[in-house]
């Protein structure tokens, strides 16, 4: 099991890049009233087979060559629904995947958020060659970070230039901030 809710974000995020994405669209609701955070993934990659998308979940099922077990997926479906929540996928070769995974937000066994604005923040840096699409809704407000419109404010900068990467930093994490964060 993942120990943070930002662990299992990194890591679902990065099966977006392995599947060749050029955007990703993250959503993280945080909904007090219906005792839930949301995390959603939906990426343009290549997507999965209906077969294959039917047994992702399985951990020994993966498509990696240096291991033959898949951790990620299965732990996030697992995680979600030992808290009350609940996971579902959906994908289609050629189009791309949606993941949802909702966890119970004050079930016991609901790992804490982590450092979530610098998993995103490393994220963006380190995948400069893809957009990323990041929607945050928490108890309070709504904060949207697109790197498709960034991109063309810090021309001839990329995202990973030192300042640029810092400034991202802390506008993610104001952002959030604004929006009320939970642990």
């Amino acid at each position: 099991m993942m120990r943070e809710l930002a662990d299992n974000v990194l890591d679902i995020a990065q099966n977006s890049v392995a599947a060749g994405a050029s955007l990703l669209k993250l959503t993280i609701t945080v909904d007090e009233a219906a005792d839930l955070i949301t995390l959603i993934f939906s990426d343009n990659g290549c997507g999965m087979t209906p077969e294959f998308a039917q047994k992702v979940t399985d951990p020994f099922t993966t498509t990696r060559k240096t291991r033959k077990v898949g951790l990620g997926l299965p732990f996030l479906k697992m995680t979600a629904q030992t808290t009350g929540g609940d996971f579902s996928l959906e994908s289609q070769v050629g189009v791309g995947t949606t993941v949802k995974a909702s966890f119970g937000l004050k079930n016991i066994d609901r790992p804490p958020m982590g450092d979530l604005a610098g998993t995103l923040q490393t994220l963006v840096i380190l995948n400069t060659h893809m957009d990323f699409l990041i929607t945050y809704r928490g108890p309070k407000d709504e904060f949207v970070f697109d790197t498709r419109q960034i991109k063309p404010m810090v021309e001839p900068l990329e995202l990973n230039h030192p300042d640029i990467a810092a400034w991202i930093s802390d506008y993610i994490k104001e952002g959030m901030n604004e929006c009320g964060t939970v642990e």
